[in-house]
């Protein structure tokens, strides 16, 4: 996300928060009252988006407010470790507190579930990569925290490459025909991608070309068949799977033999870890 787009997005998520103003904080607090704050981690976690919190005490305190990271986006914190610390005007950092905490909260959630699902499948040849599953405006925001968690992006966009999926085959009038198509219409530096939910579709995907084929909603003794016959017929193309992995699975999937495993929970369902603001007047 560049500079700009940060800027933005932060900017949207405090009208949101403080609107007119914090009338609390301006109310109880006087305008010469300085405070020092730390963002503490309430459990083990693994921090993201941190450079956003940074952004929000920019826009929030301007030259009021020192904001320090203590440490960096993919590092593992401990329950009760410090994250970063702020240090100046009360009443802008008691108004930064819950935007800043929005995001780390939610982004290290992100981060901290993608190393879950990485350190699961240690030691295979399988990556874990996410999806465009993603909270509305946060895409690259969330992108990055899969990043921080060890994970590696699929598209950020439906501009980003060609993947072909049932409602595509349905329409186009099969796998042969849109990988025909996709071939015609698209730069030939974008790969094609097919979506397959059984052997007889695999072939084909091959047969037409196919740079990656992704198996969807396959079991992972059908995964580890489908595996062996593309390495067979086109050890070339790339192998992703998705539908049915979560924690319990995501194992015997990488053991199957794929090159990717697709998991649209790192970002729709990653819970928001706990983190606190505790503050003290200096």
């Amino acid at each position: 996300m560049t500079t700009g787009d940060l800027n933005d997005v932060v900017r949207r998520a405090l009208a949101e928060d403080v609107g007119r103003g914090d009338v609390t904080s301006e109310a109880t607090v006087p305008t010469n009252v300085r405070a020092y704050a730390r963002f503490v981690a309430r459990e083990e976690l693994v921090a993201a988006g941190l450079d956003a919190v940074r952004v929000v005490f920019e826009q929030v305190g301007g030259d009021e407010v020192r904001f320090n990271a203590l440490v960096a986006d993919g590092e593992v914190v401990p329950a009760g470790g410090v994250l970063a610390e702020a240090e100046g005007s009360a009443r802008r950092i008691l108004t930064a507190e819950r935007v800043s905490l929005n995001f780390l909260m939610r982004l290290s959630g992100v981060a901290t579930l993608t190393r879950q699902y990485v350190s699961a499948v240690e030691g295979t040849s399988a990556r874990i990569t996410d999806t465009r599953k993603t909270t509305p405006g946060l895409r690259t925001l969330e992108k990055a925290a899969v990043r921080a968690g060890g994970g590696t992006n699929h598209r950020s966009g439906l501009d980003d490459g060609v993947l072909i999926k049932d409602n595509h085959l349905a329409l186009a009038g099969g796998v042969t025909e849109a990988v025909r198509r996709a071939r015609e219409a698209v730069p030939h530096l974008l790969k094609v991608e097919v979506e397959v939910e059984d052997v007889s579709a695999l072939r084909e995907a091959l047969t037409a070309g196919a740079d990656v084929v992704l198996l969807d909603n396959m079991a992972p003794e059908q995964v580890r068949g489908a595996a062996a016959i593309a390495r067979a017929e086109a050890p070339h193309v790339v192998l992703e799977v998705s539908g049915g992995v979560n924690l319990a699975t995501v194992r015997a999937y990488a053991e199957a033999g794929v090159d990717l495993i697709s998991v649209g929970a790192l970002t729709h369902s990653a819970r928001s870890v706990d983190v606190s603001l505790d503050m003290t007047p200096c």
